[in-house]
């Protein structure tokens, strides 16, 4: 009787260390790593320096796409502010209601292009501040900060008057 839970317990462990020996990727290679084998005597030789993180291409580039961005914002505004007046205490889902967020929604596509272009101008920025900070680059980040500057406070803009848009609208 003591046989049997004896065998089962034996059945179980031997198929624990089968398993430990099938898989080989558990262990660390005992192979030569590259630090291992790096010539200490011979000196480094400085990387080159890195090119700059923006351009004034790119900077006019990112500055224009969010102009454009503004434009097609301002220009669709007039008409969503008039249907959102319109939908002001109107039932939701009611057909001025429909109408009023097809045109905010339209809005918040329209505003695409000033949101990605701050997106980029952001990247751009860290990483001149990061080339800056590990000495890969000197120089500054000012022209570069008042693009941002002016993107951001467009798309703030546009942030707040969706809010009161929205706001004017009755919430599902």
């Amino acid at each position: 009787m003591i046989f049997r839970p004896l065998l089962s317990s034996l059945a179980l462990l031997l198929t624990g260390c089968a398993a430990g020996v099938a898989d080989n990727s558990a262990y660390p290679s005992l192979a030569r790593r590259p630090v291992e084998t790096r010539d200490y005597e011979t000196p480094a030789v400085a990387p080159a320096p890195a090119a700059p993180a923006a351009s004034d291409a790119d900077l006019s580039r990112y500055a224009a796409q969010a102009a454009s961005g503004v434009a097609s914002f301002d220009k669709g505004y007039p008409a969503a502010e008039r249907l959102a007046r319109a939908a002001s205490g109107a039932a939701v889902s009611s057909e001025a209601w429909v109408a009023a967020q097809a045109a905010i929604s339209g809005l918040e596509s329209a505003r695409n292009d000033s949101v990605s272009a701050l997106a980029a101008l952001d990247t751009l920025y860290t990483e001149r501040v990061n080339a800056i900070a590990d000495g890969k680059l000197t120089g500054s980040v000012d022209a570069i900060d008042a693009a941002r500057a002016q993107a951001l406070a467009a798309v703030d803009s546009q942030n707040d008057r969706l809010d009161a848009l929205k706001a004017m609208l009755s919430q599902p």
